[in-house]
């Protein structure tokens, strides 16, 4: 098995959304904000490239909408989901698997793209696998999520006959699918899954949107995206117990400055061990 990091785009969000009720006045000092009070944001994705499959964790937002909707994120630098795979010398037809966490519009957004006035999946070759709860949840939207569960990312993948649902399994436990573990998270969204990866006698996870940031390490530092706030920090409490005490190794999806991370136990809770880039800790 090789990893590879992916960086699909960078964005910016407000800076009190993504700290809930921390004043800006804490969190400005781990992640900066500008004159309208937005932060910089990744849509850092996971390949994971075994003998017969080619695994995309996640797709970042994608090209198809409108220069209107992407106003509202101020995308910013020169990555692009499809020019960071190919640097690696692979093609979107090479993916063989799409995991998709959850299905807000940051992370499936990439999942489809526009083709002349009709929209198609990206990775023809590929399974796009979500969970069935979730899958329910994000096509029959709350008033709160609707605006993250948008049809043009979610249908093309259902008319294609490329949607597949993750078989249940115990919540840490390894899926039957695909090669890791899963984590499921219910504080941000009704069963987002975390990959859990043993590579290199490491165990590395995709953070998702239950550790966006660095800056979102202590417990209370949860985003005001989140649906169920306090179900958030039980769920982050346990995880980072187990991170910290087993030398976990974080994969950040959210963070533009940031990619891997460990955390330690101290007389606060859990926090910051050290921060690693990626190819120095895994190439």
């Amino acid at each position: 098995m090789i990893l590879h990091s992916i960086e699909a785009g960078n964005f910016k969000l407000d800076g009190g959304a993504m700290f809930g009720v921390v004043p800006k006045t804490i969190w400005q000092k781990t992640n900066p904000a500008d004159s309208n009070n937005r932060i910089d944001i990744a849509a850092r994705c996971l390949l994971i490239e075994t003998e017969k499959r080619l695994i995309l964790v996640d797709t970042g937002m994608g090209n198809k909408q409108s220069e209107k909707f992407y106003s509202h994120y101020n995308r910013w630098g020169s990555h692009t989901l499809m020019d960071s795979i190919q640097s690696l010398g692979f093609s979107g037809k090479d993916i063989t698997d799409v995991f998709l966490t959850h299905l807000h519009f940051d992370h499936v957004g990439g999942a489809t793209h526009r083709n002349g006035e009709a929209i198609k999946t990206t990775f023809s070759n590929a399974i796009y696998w979500t969970n069935k709860l979730h899958w329910q949840w994000a096509t029959k939207p709350n008033a709160r999520e609707k605006a993250s569960f948008l049809t043009e990312n979610l249908q093309p993948i259902v008319e294609s006959g490329q949607l597949q649902f993750v078989a249940p399994n115990i919540n840490y436990g390894n899926s039957k699918e695909l090669p890791f573990a899963i984590c499921y998270i219910d504080g941000h969204t009704e069963k987002q899954m975390l990959p859990i990866v043993q590579y290199q006698e490491k165990i590395i996870v995709f953070m998702g949107d239950l550790l966006p940031t660095v800056g979102n390490i202590p417990l209370a530092y949860v985003m005001g995206y989140d649906t169920r706030p306090l179900l958030t920090l039980q769920e982050k409490s346990v995880f980072l117990e187990k991170a910290a005490t087993n030398n976990w190794y974080l994969f950040l999806q959210h963070d533009a400055h940031n990619e891997v991370i460990t955390v330690r136990h101290t007389e606060k809770g859990v926090r910051l061990k050290e921060i690693f880039s990626f190819n120095e800790l895994f190439n």
